[in-house]
Parts: C-alpha cells; structure tokens; sequence
C-alpha cells in the first residue's frame, strides 16, 4: 500500500510521529531522489550520501515545508541545492593541473556498464558537458519527466528561460553526438 502526501506531512507535522513519517518519506521518495542526484554527481557512493543528506535536510526543515508546493517539488529542490553544492565542493578539490572535462568523462565511462552502447556513453558525455543550468534543466525534463512548471519553483527560474535552457541543452547534445560518433 502506497501512503499518500497528505499522510505523509501529517505524520512529519507531529513531533510524535515525525520518524514515522520520515521512513514513510524515504520510502516514497528515496529512488526517484537518488537517480536525480545520480545524474547530477555521476558518482554512485557520493550521490547516496547526498541522498542521505537530503533527507536529513527535509527532517530538520520540515517546518518550512509551506504546502504551497506538491511534496516531491520541495524535495527536489532540497536535492538539487545539495547535489549542486557537492559538484561544487568536487570541483574546489579538483587540481588546478587536472583537466575537469577529462575527470568527468573518467567518471561516467567508470559508472558505465561494460557492454553500454557507444551512443549511451556519448549522450553521457555530452550531458557532462553542458553548463550547469543546462544540464540541470535538461536532466528534469529528459529523465524526470517534470513539467516546466515544477522545475520552474524547483529551480527557481521562470518557464522561459528553462525552456531556452533545454533547447540549447538538446542542441549542444545533438552536436556532441553528432562530432563525437564514431561508426
């Protein structure tokens, strides 16, 4: 039986019953919140401590939780602030000697499975490639499926510019794909 938003925040809105709702949260939550971690990090063991940091943020934050928004949209902000924070903490430790786009292409080739067609690592590579808004954007509308009117109050930029950002997005991939394909 799959519990509902609504019994989830209630669960979360009692202090006697918050871990509860946390479990329940987790559970509802926990796969679609970590393959878009996923895809943001790269990084299998990294995205889950993100994950976990998600939710330790939507614990102790849930009083900010307005119910303005759909549950899912709140959570997904929470963990692309996180994922976002990580990249950036990844990229302060990188050497300055090290090339970024090397490292990153090193990290989804080494979270590929052996047998992955060439065309799936290139669209990989290509996503890695993008600006950071772009990607993020693109990384919504391609895997999650979200309307641009979610990943608008998940992001905090308006429907326009997110449609601007994935249509580049989708351009800069074609154009990988295109220079990078080898038949």
């Amino acid at each position: 039986m799959k519990i509902k938003d609504a019994e989830i925040i209630a669960l979360m809105q009692n202090p006697r019953t918050q871990d509860k709702g946390l479990r329940a949260l987790m559970d509802a939550y926990q796969s679609r919140l970590y393959w878009h971690i996923r895809r943001i990090i790269v990084d299998g063991a990294l995205a889950e401590d993100t994950l976990q940091e998600t939710f330790i943020k939507a614990y102790q934050n849930f009083h900010q939780f307005k119910n303005d928004s759909q549950l899912y949209t709140w959570l997904y902000r929470i963990a692309t602030n996180e994922a976002l924070q990580q990249v950036n903490k990844l990229k302060k430790m990188q050497k300055t000697d090290e090339d970024p786009e090397y490292h990153m292409q090193n990290l989804v080739a080494d979270n590929m499975e052996g047998d992955a067609e060439e065309i799936q690592v290139l669209l990989q590579n290509a996503i890695q490639s993008l600006p950071e808004k772009q990607k993020l954007v693109f990384m919504m509308r391609y895997y999650d499926d979200l309307p641009y009117e979610e990943i608008s109050k998940i992001v905090d930029m308006s429907v326009g510019t997110l449609k601007t950002n994935y249509h580049y997005a989708k351009q800069k991939i074609e154009e990988y794909i295109k220079e990078n394909y080898e038949r």
